[in-house]
């Protein structure tokens, strides 16, 4: 007796608990915007530079344990650059980002990021494609989302010409020797749900 009842206690101590933190049929996994990070290295043939932006929002699609869709909307009026200090450039090259040399954010104030299909690797992996939107135009992308617990992480590798930010490519540009700044640049996510 006192055996069943000790292994009823745990089955309902433990499936509540697997229950509470396992996702509904359907759940949208809201993005705790303040605790999540989204930030950005460019590279030019003389080095790089990396910065961070903002999240203003997003959300995890959910059916049951698997990832099946997504949606981010960043904040392009937040871009930093943090490798450089206040007074040394700083505040001349966020001011270069921002213009429309770059990302144009006074027209273009967000960026968008939509799944449009999900595909899994593993437990823990999942390959996706979405439409990614900087500057009013959108292209598809395809990167790879980690999950963990309450916490998921995406690398995303972004030609920026496609998004017609052509200033100082040397796909587009003759004769910039050490001032060419090279075409991809890199995004890293960490996303806490």
């Amino acid at each position: 007796m006192k055996k069943s009842l000790l292994s009823l206690v745990f089955v309902a101590v433990f499936g509540l608990t697997a229950t509470a933190s396992t996702p509904i049929d359907g759940e949208k996994k809201e993005v705790k915007v303040s605790e999540s990070t989204v930030t950005w290295k460019g590279y030019k043939v003389t080095g790089s530079h990396y910065g961070s932006i903002n999240l203003k929002s997003g959300h995890l699609e959910m059916n049951g344990k698997n990832l099946t869709g997504g949606e981010f909307v960043v904040d392009m009026t937040s871009i930093t650059v943090n490798d450089l200090e206040a007074g040394k450039g700083k505040e001349k090259l966020e001011g270069h980002l921002q213009s429309a040399d770059f990302f144009g954010v006074e027209n273009n104030p967000t960026s968008k990021l939509v799944f449009t299909s999900v595909k899994s690797m593993n437990n823990n992996s999942y390959t996706v494609t979405g439409n990614l939107t900087i500057k009013g135009i959108t292209k598809p992308v395809t990167l790879v989302v980690s999950m963990f617990e309450n916490k998921a992480t995406a690398t995303i590798k972004i030609d920026r010409t496609k998004f017609d930010i052509k200033y100082g490519s040397g796909s587009f540009f003759d004769d910039l020797g050490d001032k060419a700044i090279y075409d991809d640049f890199d995004l890293v996510v960490d996303l806490a749900l």
